[in-house]
């Protein structure tokens, strides 16, 4: 049975061969291991005893060890982030319509987003980032609020004494 493991990475990270060997033998012969119809049940044979505390001991050995630095490092790519995007819903029958566009390049971020809503105006948020100087935005309202009279479709049966 193969481990598999990503592509260009060192062995070291990963253990010893012998140890990927004694973690597929303990995932083989713990179920086999557990007691059956055994008198001391509660506590276990002392063969499967024997293989739960081999499987631990293998486990913690074969754990990660001297993980790589290059893999993990904090620092990014030297290039700086350029990309752009949008996205747009609209659906008449539901009354959605909502969408955001974005573009960035390097520490300089803008874009907007909007919502239809309930009360008929569009909301648009405009915001732009330059390097360390925050989240800036500008919210505006596009058209007019409209708040049609309720009417009821229930009308109540009549009702005779």
């Amino acid at each position: 049975m193969a481990v598999a493991r990503p592509q260009n990475h060192p062995r070291q990270y990963y253990g010893s061969p012998g140890s990927d060997f004694v973690l597929v033998l303990c995932v083989v012969t713990m179920p086999v291991a557990r007691p059956q119809n055994h008198p001391s049940e509660y506590y276990g044979s002392p063969v499967s005893n024997f293989v739960l505390v081999l499987c631990a001991a293998t486990m913690t050995v074969a754990r990660p060890q001297n993980r790589p630095n290059e893999y993990y490092s904090s620092t990014g790519p030297d290039t700086s982030a350029q990309y752009n995007f949008n996205w747009q819903v609209k659906d008449d029958p539901s009354g959605n319509d909502f969408g955001h566009e974005e573009s960035r390049d390097g520490d300089n971020t803008q874009g907007s987003y909007y919502v239809l809503l309930p009360d008929g105006r569009l909301q648009r948020v405009t915001y732009t980032v330059n390097g360390n100087s925050g989240y800036v935005a500008e919210v505006t309202y596009e058209g007019e609020a409209q708040f049609p009279t309720y009417q009821s479709s229930y009308t109540p049966a009549p009702r005779y004494a």
